[in-house]
């Protein structure tokens, strides 16, 4: 349905541009980059709250996706080139708890707004709130525009990068996370109104609330991982218990939501929530420790390429489930089996977390 393809448009230029990303961000700066997606993403945020047709929301749908793209590639090299690897965990925890707190105000506010202004407002504003927030990121540019610019020239060739099977085990460990998070992400406003009988100003607090849970675990446990390591535990025992454990727990909160009566079934979701949070900084420090500084941005690119292909299937299989069963049991259930896949890739696929000692091309090498 016409739906189903703007709620899915958004993910076809995400997932298609993060791997140039990635390339861009190695080559010419992620600071730059990042800029640059960012001004695109806000027009077509705030471009969104005008237009009437479906062909000019689709388009923009488009334009968000690509703006926002180069987010997770660029925030990798930046981390990977200025932060050391012991502090990864918790640098990674403030910025998952950035990203995962906007679900919560978007939620909350927009919700609010929609059920008095109508969806219109709710575009305009946070689009007029990111061009301004973009008026103060310009400053670090200006002062600083390319001193991470090109470093990944001397770093390892694409191709030796594809060769390493840790990236394809944390392609598949995001792919795993993702299925469960996008269905959440896109379908829990409508589950919670049409399955459990919220209203739409009631949905938007109980959502929101699970959200702040998600980043507040987020910084939380970035903070308490690199503690926990830097007393002496194992970095690669210590982060795989973790995306293991999120697993585990996932299975259990996708049936749970479900099969619970609406008390159980919020726990539920709240806990999922905690658990997300949880396993969001190590997601990336592990990508960041074992590529290195020179290669993070080309892996986390490929990383969330794979991993974000759930952005589109999610959504779309999630919404077949339901217009051909009337309810989300079984969409649930199929996230829950898409948990263990995570299991395969993070423990098995995955070496040794550490930083991967890349072959440095020859002086004397023909290009």
């Amino acid at each position: 349905s016409s739906d189903l393809l703007l709620l899915s448009a958004f993910y076809f230029t995400y997932v298609a541009a993060m791997v140039p990303a990635g390339w861009l961000a190695e080559r010419y700066g992620a600071r730059l980059v990042l800029t640059v997606g960012l001004c695109v993403w806000s027009a077509a945020t705030l471009a969104s709250g005008f237009v009437a047709s479906f062909i000019a929301l689709f388009l923009l749908r488009l334009m968000l996706g690509l703006g926002e793209s180069v987010t997770f590639p660029c925030m990798s090299r930046l981390l990977a080139a200025n932060v050391p690897t012991a502090r990864l965990a918790e640098a990674n925890g403030i910025v998952a708890f950035g990203y995962l707190i906007g679900p919560a105000v978007g939620t909350l506010v927009g919700g609010l707004l929609m059920a008095h202004y109508g969806w219109r407002a709710t575009f305009v504003l946070f689009g007029l709130l990111s061009l301004l927030w973009l008026l103060a990121w310009r400053g670090t540019v200006a002062r600083d525009p390319g001193r991470d610019a090109g470093a990944g020239k001397d770093g390892p060739s694409f191709r030796e990068i594809l060769r390493q099977r840790g990236l394809w085990g944390t392609a598949l460990g995001l792919f795993s996370m993702n299925y469960s998070y996008y269905l959440v992400l896109s379908w829990l406003p409508a589950y919670l109104v049409s399955e459990r009988g919220f209203s739409l100003s009631t949905m938007a607090t109980v959502a929101a609330g699970a959200y702040v849970i998600n980043a507040g675990a987020a910084l939380g446990a970035g903070w308490a991982i690199d503690r926990w390591i830097a007393r002496g535990h194992s970095a690669d025992k210590t982060h795989k218990t973790i995306m293991a454990t999120y697993h585990l727990l996932g299975v259990v909160c996708m049936v749970g939501i479900v099969e619970l009566p609406v008390a159980g079934a919020i726990a539920c979701l709240y806990f999922y929530q905690f658990i997300v949070g949880v396993g969001s900084p190590g997601t990336f420090s592990i990508s960041q420790t074992l590529a290195g500084p020179d290669a993070s941005a080309r892996w986390v690119g490929v990383q969330n390429t794979c991993g974000n292909v759930a952005g589109l299937a999610a959504p779309v299989i999630t919404g077949l489930i339901v217009g051909a069963t009337g309810h989300f049991e079984r969409a649930f259930m199929l996230a829950a089996a898409i948990n263990l896949l995570g299991l395969v890739g993070w423990l098995w696929l995955v070496p040794k977390i550490e930083p991967i000692a890349w072959r440095r091309p020859s002086a004397n090498a023909v290009p």
